[in-house]
């Protein structure tokens, strides 16, 4: 809150100025130039993220001496909760990051992302950036969106671990299953989970009900043509059930955040997480070459594969009062070169076609192939759905992992249909 306060305070100060930095000169000099400014909010919080958002603006700001960026770097989780207000200023943040999907979709519904059509085309994006991304970014026909990277989800392990007790990695459901036994009866926590931030339990939740029930299903109860309260959902949440009832997730998840987690993996008191590529960002040095990454099993080979692969890109505020300024700084994330110095540092996969692939390692062409191999890709739980059903369906998991019998699961499933029925019936 205080962090929030104060940048609050600083948009007050920005705006206080806006008026003369915009008159184009000054009393003093007639028809000078006054220096222009732009505001951009991220949420690239963690510690790489940080430093690459850190010298991707300064590289900016060195090639644009006529422009003043107002860097703030918010912690991913309180940009999440404030982005909404961040919107509705008087005096909005110019350019922000954020979520490809139904994400950057509600608040375009609402006015409150700019259309940056203009940029697209003179950028050269339509030609570059494939016709999948284009969609992404697109509504009516307008873009409004930059998706600038993304990355996959996978079980991630330590093959030194699997190494001491004979494990490979595994295929299919009673393969995994058996891995689980096997590290449980030599005292090794299958899986580390940090559920204070709900999210990571939603991760369990799309790949349980694609694994089951097939991608179909899932996009199809995200966007409400589905029931919570069908048997196949169910489904989900008994096989689920059965996993926390056998011991394979660490002890209450839910006082560690996803990255407290990691611990569990470094020391070898837990050997697997489910999560996106970037928990690279966050492994202790220490570990980081004994990091791999397998498919989420399959469970029913005759069900299509689903994966999930979330996106990340930037948009413009519609009330932005920098927008040309705004528009250089995404013209520059938007291109070939950001986008391969963030895959070289990061990890991040690029969207602009112009990026030369073979700039990508071992790591990154493992996950490309299993994206490609896959037959549908999804956001993510909470970027799939709308901001109102995902809020109730992670309030659900979490009460779950703590009550799940047949008539826990029973209630909470018909609860969520009461909100689905209530946030999808017009």
């Amino acid at each position: 809150m205080k962090k929030l306060g104060l940048m609050l305070l600083a948009l007050i100060l920005c705006a206080s100025i806006l008026p003369i930095w915009g008159s184009g000169q000054t009393e003093g000099a007639a028809g000078a130039s006054e220096k222009g400014m732009v505001i951009y909010n991220s949420m690239n919080g963690d510690p790489e993220p940080r430093r690459v958002d850190e010298k991707l603006v300064a590289d900016f700001a060195a090639a644009n001496g006529d422009i003043e960026v107002v860097h703030s770097i918010i912690a991913h989780e309180d940009f999440k909760t404030a982005i909404r207000a961040y919107l509705t200023a008087s005096t909005p943040p110019d350019i922000m990051t954020w979520f490809a999907g139904n994400r950057a979709r509600f608040f375009i519904d609402k006015g409150l992302i700019m259309d940056i059509s203009d940029v697209w085309e003179d950028e050269g994006w339509n030609q570059s950036y494939a016709k999948s991304w284009q969609a992404m970014s697109s509504v009516d026909g307008k873009q409004y969106f930059l998706p600038t990277s993304w990355y996959w989800w996978a079980v991630y392990y330590r093959p030194s671990v699997f190494d001491s007790y004979g494990i490979e990695e595994p295929e299919t459901w009673d393969e995994f299953m058996d891995v689980c036994e096997t590290l449980k009866s030599n005292g090794v926590t299958p899986f580390a989970i940090g559920t204070k931030y709900r999210w990571t339990a939603a991760a369990w939740f799309d790949y349980l009900n694609m694994r089951l029930n097939g991608p179909q299903f899932h996009i199809d109860l995200m966007i409400g043509k589905e029931s919570y309260a069908d048997q196949r959902v169910k489904n989900v949440f008994t096989e689920w059930g059965k996993m926390i009832d056998k011991g394979y997730f660490i002890e209450d998840p839910a006082a560690y955040s996803w990255s407290e987690a990691i611990p569990f993996m470094a020391d070898g008191s837990a050997a697997m997480y489910l999560m996106g590529d970037f928990i690279r960002d966050s492994v202790p040095s220490s570990i980081a070459s004994d990091i791999d990454f397998f498919r989420f099993p399959i469970i029913d080979p005759s069900i299509p594969v689903g994966e999930d692969a979330p996106t990340d890109g930037y948009f413009l505020a519609a009330n932005a009062k920098n927008p040309e300024e705004a528009k250089a700084l995404l013209a520059f994330f938007g291109s070939k070169e950001v986008q391969e110095y963030t895959a070289n540092e990061l990890g991040r996969l690029p969207t602009n076609g112009e990026v030369d692939m073979s700039i990508f390692n071992e790591s990154q062409k493992k996950g490309i192939e299993m994206i490609n191999t896959a037959d549908f890709v999804a956001q993510f739980y909470d970027r799939d759905t709308t901001p109102e059903m995902a809020d109730e369906g992670m309030n659900a998991f979490m009460e779950f992992w703590d009550r799940h019998t047949a008539a826990d699961i029973d209630r909470i499933t018909s609860r969520l249909e009461e909100v689905r029925q209530e946030l999808f019936t017009e």
